[in-house]
């Protein structure tokens, strides 16, 4: 995601004094304006990309062209073998006003979508297809017009293999749309609501430059080497890249197509992160205070949280969560899935507590001022995760939608400024929880945060995307709440915190690993990838993804 240092008039030399009451207030005003979440300067050499590209999309009632733009920003050159990721991706849809007739025809009155589409990455002559997930908030079906539907989300890295152009070409494009009723409800009866529809889209023939949405430069020269092929234009399934696997001994042909596939563009599903020593998390198992039962399972979590304002990121570091798994029940009947619901509780364990480990912010502000804030995300209540699976009855492939629902508040334990600690009390917290927009209301109201994530499994094929036993990405948006209790002495800094930190928009990615099973535990062997440690801990230690 894109950030960018924030903005602030440059001030005089003076050195940072903590002696009277008005300098202890100027240091609280440059800490809450700096300091809350670490900011990231905004890196040099990008390129911003805004592509419009002619789609045919097959809806119930037949093909019918629709609009794609997809907007990101690349770096302008990268080294080979050097990661990145395209980052602030937003693809928005526009369907025509008979594609609103169709989903009206539905009973539908609303619908939330989630994309992923295709994206070839070519250079010279290898070839690789990268999967880009998007989610949106629920949005009504027009009265009259097209639909309009934007959606983000992160993306795979990319790294190219040697010199030469790197590009990128947008392929097929997938549509998940739930159809919500009009009363808010998303059903999946085929009598009671009106479910939910995947819209299969396709590029069309005349799309410009084949689809092409960008060109990174790869290595030192100033030049593109001759040759360079023409962008790919993936028409496989979205996530495919179509490449022919006959099971056939090698063959000539074979064997250039593994020595292509070395110099291929590697796509890398997990943005590369800094993998954290086991002795360096805080331990997650069960004990006598929090007795296992036959459903239980525990996993770490860890992440980043933006704050708009601040135009950063907080790390999250690796947490333990506790977790007692539903058993699965029946879901509303529909002829053409098999459906099973779960509720699953947890809690985060650390301390005997129901919170995160303190995590540390640091700001060098003015390029001299170190700052640095220490914080938690407490929880005021046990965390609930609804799953949903459906299983296709035709090729037995499944989808599983899991929202985690999470009242958690942020507490700032500490803040610093070049070493002088400003004293915000014990109570500095904010008035309520984190707060998301929920997709069902009716259901759960109050204050709470919501995380998204969809796992998606083919016969013969491994698990993508988020399942609550083997974990996965999981995100959502999130409104940070005004704060209280900031300050002491009689000095009062809510105001000045609510002012620089508070508001809507906040972006949220979590990562979490594997689970353990307890009361099944799987443990490393030359067959079996470890779930558990031989003290009955997550044996993965998941890495944060920005």
């Amino acid at each position: 995601m894109k950030a960018k240092p924030a903005a602030a008039p440059r001030p005089s030399r003076t050195r940072v004094r903590a002696r009277t009451r008005a300098r202890t207030t100027s240091i609280a005003a440059f800490v809450v304006l700096a300091a809350l979440v670490p900011t990231t300067a905004s890196a040099s050499g990008t390129q911003q990309v805004e592509a419009e590209l002619p789609y045919v999309c097959t809806l119930p009632s037949g093909p019918l062209p629709a609009t794609v733009r997809v907007s990101a920003e690349f770096p302008e050159r990268a080294l080979a073998g050097e990661a990145f990721t395209p980052s602030g991706v937003t693809t928005t849809v526009e369907l025509p006003d008979q594609a609103v007739a169709d989903l009206a025809a539905r009973d539908a009155a609303g619908v939330r979508a989630a994309t992923r589409l295709g994206v070839g990455v070519a250079q010279n002559s290898a070839t690789a297809t990268a999967t880009w997930r998007g989610s949106a908030e629920p949005v009504a079906l027009p009265e009259s017009g097209p639909l309009t539907l934007v959606t983000k989300g992160d993306v795979p890295s990319v790294a190219g293999r040697g010199d030469g152009d790197l590009t990128f070409s947008a392929g097929a494009l997938a549509i998940d749309l739930a159809l919500e009723a009009a009363d808010g409800t998303a059903t999946d009866a085929a009598t009671a609501g009106p479910g939910s529809l995947t819209v299969d889209c396709a590029l069309a023939e005349d799309a410009p430059g084949r689809g092409l949405l960008a060109t990174v430069p790869v290595g030192t020269g100033t030049a593109a080497p001759s040759g360079s092929p023409s962008s790919p234009s993936p028409s496989g399934p979205a996530g495919t890249s179509g490449a022919p696997d006959d099971g056939q001994p090698d063959g000539p042909g074979d064997r250039e197509a593994e020595r292509q596939s070395e110099r291929s563009p590697k796509v890398l599903e997990n943005t590369p992160g800094t993998a954290v020593d086991r002795d360096k998390v805080p331990p997650c198992r069960y004990d006598e205070q929090h007795p296992p039962t036959d459903v239980s399972l525990n996993a770490y979590v860890t992440g980043y949280a933006n704050v708009k304002k601040m135009k950063g990121a907080a790390y999250l570091p690796p947490s333990c969560v506790l977790i007692e798994q539903g058993i699965p029940v029946p879901g509303p009947p529909d002829p053409d899935y098999l459906i099973f619901d779960t509720v699953s509780y947890a809690n985060f364990h650390y301390q005997e507590r129901r919170q995160t480990p303190p995590f540390e912010a640091t700001f060098l502000s003015f390029d001299f001022a170190p700052v640095k804030a220490t914080m938690v995300l407490e929880q005021t209540d046990t965390m609930r995760i609804d799953s949903r699976m459906k299983m296709s009855m035709t090729d037995f492939s499944t989808t599983t939608d899991t929202y985690v629902r999470a009242p958690l508040v942020l507490h700032v334990l500490d803040l610093e400024v070049n070493g002088t600690p400003l004293d915000v009390g014990s109570e500095c917290r904010t008035e309520t929880s984190l707060i998301s927009e929920d997709p069902d209301p009716a259901n759960f109201p109050g204050d709470h945060l919501v995380l998204y994530g969809r796992g998606e499994l083919l016969i013969g094929q491994p698990a993508t995307g988020y399942l609550l036993l083997s974990g996965g990405v999981l995100s959502g948006e999130a409104t940070i709440p005004a704060f209280t209790g900031c300050g002491t002495d009689g000095e009062d800094l809510d105001r000045l915190l609510t002012a620089s930190v508070s508001g809507p928009g906040n972006l949220i990615k979590q990562v979490q690993g594997q689970t353990c099973a307890i009361a099944a535990p799987v443990f490393p062997s030359p067959t079996n990838e470890g779930q558990c440690t031989e003290d009955l801990q997550p044996y993965e230690i998941p890495v944060a993804e920005h």
